[in-house]
């Protein structure tokens, strides 16, 4: 008997399950404003070099006029001011009176005079993030995404090898907490930065061990309704960040006022329980009694029923001395992804090549890099990978972030901008889900990546003027990758063969999260010329669409179990025969593909 069937004869989705979904989908909430939070507390102000001293002495703005040159725009230079005042450019009347051309100019060695307004407080103003130090906002934001890359390896494999999801979560919360309100506490930029990171990692430890811990104690059939609720809180997460940060906008508050739920969240999660599947897994029945308990499950079956059938799971575990770990199939196998993560475990825990099993942290580690790689020969053109973990995932996640990270640039209201950026969310998920069921995963991936990457380009040629286009185009864009990334998790899953799925869904994972820390990074390319960090947001999901045109279909398709489904699957897709020497030759379509060659 493996554990769903027990599941479902104890009751399978009871008020246990609903209390410890919603239980769980609550923190899911605080998730965007951490991610998404440096919209709000690095925001840049309008800001000029403060003026001389001698200067500074007159009244109104006749020290600006005097001190700091105009731009382009007539308004004062941001990084430079003149050497000496320039008293000729006033009348008696204080009106300007001629120009400058050709004074000397200088940086801003006494600092920076900031407007109050929207950003009067953020850590631009607080440590001088301007100017010569502007790019350090994007450092602090891209450290804050390592911090997530790294725990989400982190944290993966010690969940699932030593200490299991309720420890791991309950510790998570605590350290999201503490290090949240550290961050609104840090002396120095770079403690800052430091806290940011130990945030990053935590955050990646309660989103795995979250869906890790939804997927272990939820019937099959109810997976879809909890994955799409559980995504949904990502999305009102948006809008509890705009809110919030309309109410609180000193930047030490609002980071103090996201993290401190975290504390209650740590509180409540001693009463959560630990999963059956993963104490069973770890040789340890008798524990996961305790959460099998059909008292807790809402079900009318006896204990010791349920004890019998347990240790009946027990026996198909471990009563075998050929294949000790064999049966796990029957609880990993079945389940290929959660919100892009490798498996309702949490990480690329076991992985069948052959008869072997191989585990993260063990000898066998890296042997499963040739199978995986060795897969892009089965593949049509070799792109399922490449395409799928380095192309897809991150040019998704890579322009994602670029649009989401950059809502003080559209010129429309930081608060508005950020609703209805979350708002777009919602039918672009609703969407993505009709799409890929009706005209399947590989139009709906292409074609949501294209729609993306042209909307991002289209605003090089919109004047700055018309921001309201401006914005409707980038709103578009951001709806068109939030689907994009609902496809590509469910594609992807059905792209692999059993033997490597959770070691490819791994790789898109990770590359994903890669895209999200390089995406803050490339808004330096501004400094070349302002148009070029749009090209290449906009450039990543077009390639990555033209790219996906070459992989297979799997719309109403079989899951592949093995490389050799796989492959039989590109035989029969492109004509090609095998002679009675097993050897093979392309028929007219895989010619017309893949050359006259082969």
């Amino acid at each position: 008997m493996t554990f769903v069937e027990l599941l479902a004869r104890l009751g399978g989705m009871g008020r246990f399950q609903v209390t410890y979904v919603a239980a769980l989908a609550v923190p899911l909430l605080m998730l965007a404003s951490h991610n998404l939070l440096q919209n709000f507390t690095a925001g840049v102000p309008e800001h000029h070099c403060r003026p001389r001293p001698v200067a500074n002495d007159s009244t109104g703005d006749v020290p600006l006029l005097v001190s700091i040159p105009s731009d382009g725009h007539h308004r004062p230079q941001r990084c430079r001011r003149y050497v000496e005042p320039q008293w000729h450019l006033l009348e008696v009347n204080g009106t300007a009176n001629g120009t400058a051309n050709g004074a000397a100019t200088e940086p801003c060695r006494d600092g920076w005079t900031y407007r109050d307004g929207v950003f009067a407080h953020t850590i631009v103003t607080e440590w001088d993030l301007v100017c010569e130090s502007k790019r350090l906002r994007q450092v602090a934001q891209s450290i804050y995404m390592a911090g997530i890359l790294l725990g989400s390896g982190l944290f993966g494999v010690l969940s699932d090898n030593r200490f299991g999801r309720r420890a791991l979560l309950t510790w998570c919360y605590l350290q999201l907490g503490a290090t949240g309100a550290g961050t609104a506490a840090a002396p120095t930029f770079v403690v800052y930065c430091l806290c940011r990171f130990l945030a990053g990692l935590a955050m990646a430890g309660v989103s795995l061990n979250s869906a890790s811990l939804c997927m272990e104690w939820i019937p099959t059939e109810a997976r879809a309704v909890v994955g799409t609720i559980n995504g949904y809180c990502y999305t009102l997460g948006q809008f509890v960040l705009a809110a919030t940060a309309f109410g609180v906008p000193h930047w030490r508050w609002l980071q103090l006022v996201v993290s401190l739920p975290f504390f209650l969240f740590f509180l409540y999660s001693w009463l959560f329980v630990e999963s059956a599947r993963w104490q069973v897994i770890s040789g340890r029945p008798d524990l996961a009694l305790k959460g099998a308990n059909p008292t807790l499950l809402g079900s009318n079956h006896t204990f010791w029923g349920a004890k019998h059938h347990l240790f009946g799971v027990k026996t198909h575990l471990f009563g075998t001395q050929t294949h000790p770990f064999g049966a796990k199939t029957h609880l990993v196998g079945q389940n290929p992804s959660f919100w892009g993560q490798t498996s309702p475990f949490g990480g690329s825990n076991l992985t069948f090549l052959g008869p072997t099993p191989t585990f993260w942290g063990k000898p066998h580690l890296f042997g499963v890099k040739p199978h995986l790689l060795g897969a892009r020969s089965v593949m049509p053109g070799g792109f399922c990978v490449e395409t799928l973990g380095f192309g897809g995932r991150f040019s998704t996640s890579f322009a994602y972030y670029g649009l989401a990270m950059d809502l003080q640039g559209f010129g429309v209201d930081i608060y508005l901008s950020q609703l209805v950026f979350g708002a777009v969310d919602i039918p672009a998920k609703l969407a993505s889900v009709l799409a890929i069921s009706c005209v399947g995963r590989r139009v709906a991936q292409g074609g949501s990546l294209a729609l993306a990457g042209l909307c991002i380009l289209a605003n090089i040629v919109v004047p700055t003027e018309l921001q309201t286009l401006r914005m409707a185009f980038a709103v578009i864009g951001k709806g068109s990758l939030a689907a994009s990334f609902n496809c590509a998790y469910i594609f992807s899953g059905e792209l692999f063969p059993t033997v490597i799925r959770q070691t490819g869904m791994g790789l898109g994972g990770t590359m994903a999260r890669v895209g999200g820390m390089v995406a803050p990074l490339v808004r330096m390319a501004a400094d070349v010329t302002p148009v070029l960090p749009l090209v290449i947001y906009g450039a990543a999901p077009i390639i990555s669409a033209i790219a996906t045109c070459f992989l297979p279909e799997t719309r109403n398709m079989p899951l592949p179990e093995t490389v050799k489904d796989v492959e039989r699957r590109r035989d029969e897709g492109f004509g090609v025969r095998k002679d009675k020497k097993g050897g093979r030759f392309w028929g007219e379509e895989g010619q017309r593909f893949w050359g006259e060659k082969g």
